[in-house]
């Protein structure tokens, strides 16, 4: 039975605070007021006193107002219609198409019993070589993109959409941009990628409080795809604005501030989203990817410190490119040993050489006087960053693979690689 209340204590903001018992963390109310009925969630328990965050704002709303508890939280259908729709971050239809309300499933429940989780042991192709032959995605991988305002990593995140090898791919948008969001679902829909993706897209303009749910929505809806023996890539863009968002509440409910005004449990609600992450053993998994874009590209930021410590590496996206000295993948070693016996040699020996490339450019903007072994090594480095570095290629991991050897033998003689004996017998270009 629903429990209505029809006196509101307090108003600020979008916040609204009432005086209720048996109410629950999380639980949806409807607040009917002259101009209609709005959802809210609550999001603060102190005794009797409840405080709820109005998804369309506090604008028109009175202390007389009824507020009527529904019982239970944020809900989201789920069944394979989703597939190909677009939706808010409340789970209503952007696209115009019709509402779904079939086999509701409750969101933001706790990640996955530990003991039903196998190690990871699959890699995602990419098609793009910086992720497949140096940083490889791993299947059940929690990996944030490390980069700045301006950097193209929604470009970055609508390529892997396009050409990773999973069975669903589910975007979450938090404060996005209009641009951004035509920008994915044109790019997705061009590229035939649309029919196997879902998306909850909250864009700037839209209630604070919808962005703090597109997490939680996705990966609902990921666990009920992988449940279903299928392999679910999330991405997420950008966990900052979903941080923004915890924090803009966090303020308006007088929280006292941690690090930079963000709210002291920010380590534990980023964790409980990136946790998702799983490979179930008798059914599918959930491989997250989330954007994290850093102020003044200070990794010590709150948001990208905290991150750091919850997952399995970042890829740095730096100057349009996946930076190879500021990305790592903790889980690639699990992997490229089992893609080609080359693999590994190939991604140390030509970081190993790049490095060298980079010592040489700074002798180089010194003055220093260039030796051969120097001038094999610009040559080096120019080819690795066009053929490897540059976001645009898009090739197979064995024709990577093949390339890499190619640019090796175009820059140098077998002995200067210091790759393998038997390697190179094997896989050494043939003039």
């Amino acid at each position: 039975m629903k429990k209505v209340y029809s006196k509101i204590e307090s108003i600020t903001g979008n916040v609204i605070t009432v005086r209720a018992e048996d109410v629950r963390y999380g639980d949806l109310a409807e607040v009917d007021t002259s101009f209609g009925t709005s959802l809210a969630e609550v999001n603060r328990l102190s005794g009797d006193l409840v405080s709820l965050q109005v998804f369309a704002g506090g604008r028109g709303i009175s202390t007389g107002d009824t507020v009527r508890f529904l019982g239970h939280p944020m809900e989201v259908s789920f069944s394979e219609n989703l597939m190909g729709r677009v939706f808010t971050g409340s789970g209503k239809p952007r696209d115009n198409g019709p509402e779904l309300h079939e086999n509701l499933i409750n969101i933001g429940g706790p990640s996955v019993n530990p003991a039903e989780r196998i190690v990871p042991r699959n890699m995602i192709r990419t098609g793009i070589p910086m992720i497949d032959v140096f940083n490889t995605l791993v299947v059940s991988q929690k990996l944030p993109i490390f980069s700045i305002s301006g950097e193209p990593y929604n470009e970055l995140l609508a390529r892997i959409a396009m050409q990773a090898e999973v069975d669903v791919i589910i975007l979450g948008g938090m404060g996005l941009k209009f641009d951004d969001y035509i920008f994915f679902k044109n790019t997705l829909e061009s590229g035939g990628a649309l029919s196997r993706t879902v998306m909850f897209i909250h864009t700037a303009s839209d209630p604070t409080v919808e962005c703090l749910m597109v997490p939680d929505i996705a990966l609902a809806v990921a666990e009920q795809f992988a449940l279903q023996n299928k392999n679910v890539l999330v991405l997420l863009t950008d966990m900052t604005s979903f941080a923004d968002a915890m924090k803009e509440i966090a303020i308006s409910q007088e929280q006292v501030p941690s690090n930079r005004g963000y709210p002291g449990d920010l380590y534990s609600q980023l964790a409980a989203r990136y946790e998702k992450a799983v490979d179930f053993e008798t059914a599918g998994s959930i491989t997250v990817l989330g954007v994290t874009t850093m102020p003044g590209d200070d990794v010590t930021h709150p948001v990208p410190d905290n991150t750091g410590y919850i997952t399995e590496g970042q890829y740095y996206l730096k100057g349009g490119r996946i930076e190879p000295f500021g990305s790592l993948s903790r889980l690639k070693q699990m992997v490229n040993g089992k893609t080609r016996k080359d693999h590994r040699a190939i991604m140390d020996g030509m970081i190993k050489l790049y490095s060298y490339y980079k010592e040489t450019l700074e002798k180089k903007s010194m003055g220093f006087m260039m030796s051969a072994w120097d001038d094999k090594l610009l040559k080096y480095g120019v080819r690795f960053e066009k053929e490897m570095m540059e976001l645009s290629v898009n090739i197979p991991l064995e024709k990577a693979l093949d390339l890499g050897w190619e640019i090796l033998a175009d820059c140098f003689t077998p002995e200067e690689t210091g790759l393998r004996t038997e390697l190179i017998d094997e896989f050494w270009p043939k003039k």
